[in-house]
């Protein structure tokens, strides 16, 4: 079994230690969350398991002949075409592929017996790695992957710079994957994924037979996918069995342990202390000098230093307004000639915690921005209510000014004084010199968290929330739910954390194909409700098996439109499978070294015949759909 050893690992960057002597284990199958604060050091602890970054000290082991796939936080692609992405995964096989039709031209004109002996041999070598690889079956492994991660034959063309974010996620999964790992490496793979996506990843990565490591902040993924968890906190790792859930409590537990077993020594060293100082002088000296060398070699219990918080992460009282807060009557919106959707109606009531989902795309950024009125509907009203005053938190951060200094930022919009201003500052972790920091040189938490204080300062009523938690660390993504929840207000969020909607909404609006749909309750609420609906649709969908007439059987049933579209592109995807499949076979008749075996020559003949046969099928059910 495969298993990866990491020992005494250290780090440092200059005088600051990032983390030393960590230690662990992962193994075949094992899916282990790696989880910690932004800046602990997490990335760069995997980038020194993958070799990218060189460790000051430890060990790393893995088994010869195991290989580990990488999907970094922001990964760089080039500028071609998908499948010439994919492709660059295989470019030591086809620098292979190269490598032996040069040996095969070197091999058809050497006339020296003992040179084309070891021109032999070297192709001999070469054949075998290449095999080995799967190198007569990369284009096929490349359309199979991509179609798997829902890519189309289409988009095999398209240029990688035309994806979206959760597209670009993707396709670094499928670079990771196509040469199936031993081990998975993933650095917060649910960024720009929607929730469908996400849900898909959690599916394939618990059965996925490999060890896989992820880093994320997606306490939902995390309690889906991981069996273990290892957190990396002031420079250590502690290792937690069961997944996040589970890893809450057990700390919780270790926690109270640990300050518990603190409080006592602390006892005893105060009481040993008073005993040194009363009789060291005394006729007891010697017990006394006996109990300071006990005392000098006592191993002391040290609590780990406090995470910072936001300690005065509160939003001012927001003034009263109307009952009915926003309401939306039959609006429309489009950019330019595309309708995002049309004729959406809502009312979001005094008190109301609602929760915007619905795939990427779907227009929940547009609806936020037409209750702001960043944007005009192009049909239909939007009221707000009496009273009503909105704080809009933006993904982008376009409320910020980029060219400000935190504290200038703060006292010109506020117009407070410094040390006011300051005083917020700190109470959002910016303390000392960071209040002179240039907002545009910020991270994104950084922003993240500007942004808010911004928002606490406005005295809003109705909070439009969108992506609140997106580069937020799990501390922080915390303080943010529990200063949501306090809020007496009303608010709306659109966001892709599921962990956060469970907590603070009290009902899911779900934005999708153009239309809304409303669910009381949290988000597993409506999680259960959605699945409750799709299995009773199955049941009433199920074809009803009827008696019917000998001249009536086999009658092809009408399909419709939608119905043959998707069979079309299903049949165009295999066809496409089944190209890659033949061209593989032809690579391998065309190899000399495949016909020193007659056997196996014959075999590789009739399996041409047969997805020649099998391609032709194909292209008859495709032509008759079309």
């Amino acid at each position: 079994m495969g298993i990866l050893k990491v020992e005494g690992l250290g780090k440092a960057f200059g005088i600051d230690t990032l983390f030393s002597g960590v230690g662990f284990e992962v193994r075949r199958g094992d899916k282990v969350g790696l989880i910690g604060a932004n800046g602990t050091g997490k990335t760069t602890l995997m980038r020194c398991l993958m070799g990218l970054e060189q460790a000051d000290e430890g060990h790393i082991s893995l088994p010869p002949g195991e290989n580990i796939g990488y999907v970094e936080q922001e990964a760089a692609l080039g500028h071609g075409g998908l499948y010439e992405e994919l492709s660059a995964a295989f470019r030591d096989v086809q620098d292979w592929q190269l490598e032996m039709s040069s040996l095969e031209q070197a091999i058809a004109v050497e006339q020296d017996q003992s040179k084309l002996d070891g021109l032999m041999r070297q192709y001999s070598t070469i054949v075998e790695r290449f095999e080995r690889a799967g190198g007569y079956d990369v284009e096929s492994t490349i359309r199979r992957v991509a179609f798997g991660l829902g890519f189309t034959a289409e988009d095999l063309a398209r240029s990688v710079n035309a994806f979206s974010g959760g597209q670009k996620t993707r396709i670094c999964l499928a670079k990771a994957l196509i040469r199936q790992p031993d081990f998975l490496f993933l650095d917060e793979p649910t960024n720009h994924l929607d929730i469908e996506m996400v849900e898909w990843l959690e599916d394939f990565l618990v059965s996925y037979p490999g060890g896989v490591l992820i880093i994320s902040h997606d306490r939902f993924f995390l309690d889906k996918v991981a069996g273990r968890i290892i957190e990396l906190e002031s420079g250590s790792i502690t290792a937690y069995g069961g997944n996040y859930t589970a890893f809450v409590a057990l700390k919780a537990e270790r926690m109270a342990a640990l300050s518990s077993a603190f409080e006592k020594q602390q006892n005893h060293i105060a009481k040993t202390e008073e005993y040194i100082r009363r009789y060291k002088a005394g006729i007891k000296s010697k017990q006394a000098r006996g109990r300071e060398k006990q005392l000098q070699r006592l191993d002391r219990i040290v609590l780990p230093p406090e995470s910072a918080r936001f300690n005065f992460f509160a939003f001012n009282p927001p003034g009263e307004c109307a009952e009915r807060v926003a309401e939306l009557e039959e609006v429309s919106a489009a950019y330019g000639s595309r309708t995002v959707f049309e004729k959406l109606s809502l009312l979001i009531r005094k008190g109301d915690g609602v929760a915007l989902v619905g795939p990427n795309g779907a227009g929940k950024t547009t609806l936020l921005k037409l209750l702001t009125g960043d944007l005009t509907p192009r049909g239909g009203k939007i009221k707000l209510g009496s009273r009503v005053k909105i704080g809009y938190f933006s993904q982008q951060h376009e409320g910020l000014n980029s060219d400000n200094r935190l504290l200038d930022e703060i006292m010109l919009d506020y117009g407070l004084s410094e040390e006011r201003a300051r005083h917020y500052l700190g109470a959002f972790l910016f303390s000392g010199d960071d209040v002179f920091k240039i907002i545009k040189d910020l991270s994104g938490g950084e922003k993240s968290r500007l942004a808010f204080l911004k928002l606490m300062l406005t005295g809003a009523n109705f909070l439009v929330l969108d992506e609140p938690t997106n580069h937020l660390d799990i501390p922080a993504k915390e303080a943010v739910e529990e200063a949501i929840m306090a809020f007496p207000g009303t608010f709306i969020t659109v966001s892709h954390d599921r962990y956060f909607l469970d907590k603070v909404a009290n009902c899911i609006v779900e934005l999708t194909e153009g239309k809304l749909a409303e669910y009381g309750g949290n988000y597993s609420y409506f999680r259960e409700r959605k699945l409750n609906e799709q299995k009773a649709s199955q049941v009433i969908e199920k074809p009803v098996e009827k008696e019917v007439e000998p001249s009536k059987k086999g009658k092809p049933r009408q399909q419709r439109p939608q119905d043959k579209e998707k069979l079309a592109q299903k049949l165009e995807g295999e066809i496409a499978m089944l190209e890659a499949e033949i061209k593989a076979v032809e690579l391998q008749l065309n190899n000399p070294a495949s016909h020193a075996d007659p056997t196996a020559s014959q075999a590789l003949a009739d399996e041409y015949s047969r997805l020649q046969t099998e391609l032709s099928s194909k292209y008859e059910e495709w032509l008759e759909v079309q």
